[in-house]
């Protein structure tokens, strides 16, 4: 059990009853019971809790009723190692995504007229169009025996951090297509276990709700389907939107198979398969209004197991320190505060790193003051955690999102002309050297020039090809393989990073007169 739960990251599912062969054989109630007094034993030995998901009757050669169980065994967290998960929302505009996030999140229904949502806003003009524009993160807590720990009976994120084993932080994205740029900017900066798309059943499948899909796809984000207001419209409305959904999900493109959840074991089923294999895609029927089967989403979020085990972890924190800076605040007594990902190595509170690449291409020394992750006080950050970091007094004109703070014996590799394997999307016209398109790798974000395509002179919507671009402002930190996606206006390319042509030592000579506390490689 413990080299489970270790394998599982805090989690196991165990199915009592079934051979090791896969046969149902089924218990009688006095072998059930009693396997469950064992199973709760051992639990307890290990510091866990466990929690029965369903239970079933199987038709075997025997008078006497037997049945098999499935029990989800959760470790109580240690050392403020909770199980984390990500959860990008994407969907049209007016689909409800907020008001579902302030539904689940502050244990409250909503009144239909978007007081669920309020909390969430971070600006004024948000909650006067009562539409988001930046991106907020808002936490659902699970503890070690399934229950939902929200606002509702914790008053701050501390306290739902201290009593949950399992954390769903929700990225609450723009739905509205003007700020297509800041939703992208979610998906690929936060790095998303999951993402949740939420559609209206009264409108289907309308607006910016196929862009979000294809983005999803496009970065390889497995995505669940949640059709929300189904209080306003009959059940023949909410059908025809399953319907519409499902026809998409199984077009070629897509290759999807959908999953109607219609109860709690429909949601069991879901999320084991959901993980298992990223072809299924679960569709929920629910209401903010009306509550109506939002218990279901609870209970396929409390068993959506992580998508990477502890090995995978494991070897991510034995390589050198890399965080990815993607918010900037300046925050009263604090200081200089930054919000990001680390993608590698352990970050700890006092350590020393650099953060680049500057306008001209140079790394400035900085020291970790102190770390937060989910708004409470943490020690030690590993790898694939989200968390923001005090700088103390470094001064916040020098930083910008899309850099990297890294260890200083990594030597990092900076670029500003690079290629990339694409694939063109779509494009009105021909796509050929001289273009300017928005270019999104992971947390970099700016504006590149095409300056060769290689084999070709251009490139039509639909076609593969192998182009260099340029940076047109400063050097960015890239790795090869990174994912690539970019835009302009109605043209759209997604692609990989090939190759990097890296800046130098001698192109990037120190300049004496920047001053002290700037490295330079």
């Amino acid at each position: 059990m413990k080299w489970r739960l270790q394998e599982g990251r805090g989690e196991a599912v165990y199915q009592i009853g079934v051979e090791d062969n896969g046969l149902l054989v089924g218990l009688s109630e006095e072998e059930m019971r009693a396997s469950l007094k064992t199973l709760r034993r051992m639990a307890e030995k290990v510091g866990a809790d466990i929690t029965i998901l369903r239970e079933r009757e199987v038709d075997y050669d025997s008078d006497v009723p037997r049945k098999i169980t499935e029990v989800l065994v959760r470790k109580v967290p240690d050392n403020q190692q909770f199980l984390d998960l990500r959860v990008a929302v994407l969907g049209n505009v007016d689909s409800g995504k907020s008001t579902l996030l302030g539904v689940l999140t502050q244990g409250e229904l909503d009144n239909g007229r978007g007081r669920a949502r309020l909390n969430l806003f971070r600006h004024l003009h948000e909650i006067q169009s009562g539409r988001t524009s930046s991106i907020s993160f808002e936490i659902l807590g699970f503890n070690s025996k399934g229950e939902v720990v929200n606002y509702s009976d914790s008053r701050t994120a501390e306290e739902i951090c201290e009593s949950s084993s399992k954390m769903i932080t929700f990225i609450d994205l723009a739905g509205h297509h003007k700020y297509l740029k800041t939703t992208i900017f979610g998906l690929t900066s936060y790095c998303p276990d999951f993402a949740m798309l939420v559609v209206s059943a009264n409108t289907g499948i309308a607006g910016t709700t196929r862009e979000h899909l294809g983005l999803a796809m496009a970065l390889k984000v497995p995505f669940f389907i949640v059709i929300s207001k189904v209080d306003l419209c009959s059940k023949a409305t909410v059908e025809r939107t399953v319907k519409q959904l499902e026809r998409i999900l199984k077009q070629p493109g897509c290759n999807k198979l959908p999953l109607l959840v219609n109860s709690d074991d429909d949601a069991v089923t879901a999320a084991q398969q959901f993980a298992q294999s990223p072809n299924i895609t679960p569709i929920f029927t629910l209401s903010s209004v009306s509550g109506e089967n939002l218990d279901l989403l609870k209970v396929f979020l409390n068993i959506l197991p992580p998508l990477t085990n502890s090995k995978e972890q494991e070897e991510l924190m034995q390589q050198l320190t890399e965080f990815q800076v993607d918010e900037i605040y300046t925050v009263p007594e604090v200081g200089t505060v930054v919000g990001g990902t680390l993608s590698s190595g352990i970050c700890r509170e006092g350590e020393s790193l650099v953060v680049g690449p500057t306008d001209d291409g140079k790394f400035l020394q900085l020291k970790v003051c102190s770390i937060q992750r989910n708004r409470s006080a943490c020690r030690v950050l590993r790898a694939g955690q989200a968390a923001t970091l005090a700088l103390g007094p470094f001064d916040r004109s020098l930083l910008r999102k899309g850099m990297v703070m890294v260890s200083p014996e990594m030597n990092p590799t900076i670029c500003s002309v690079f290629e990339a394997e694409i694939v063109l999307l779509f494009h009105a016209t021909t796509f050929r050297k001289g273009f300017q398109v928005t270019v999104h790798v992971g947390n970099v974000r700016q504006t590149a020039i095409v300056e060769k395509i290689h084999g070709k002179d251009k490139l039509r919507t639909g076609e593969k090809a192998v182009v260099r671009f340029r940076f047109i402002k400063h050097p960015e930190y890239l790795k090869i393989g990174a994912k690539l996606l970019f835009r302009e206006g109605v043209t759209k390319g997604i692609g990989h990073v090939t190759d990097l042509q890296a800046i130098t030592t001698e192109e990037n000579s120190l300049d004496e007169s920047l001053g002290p506390g700037r490295l330079t490689f």
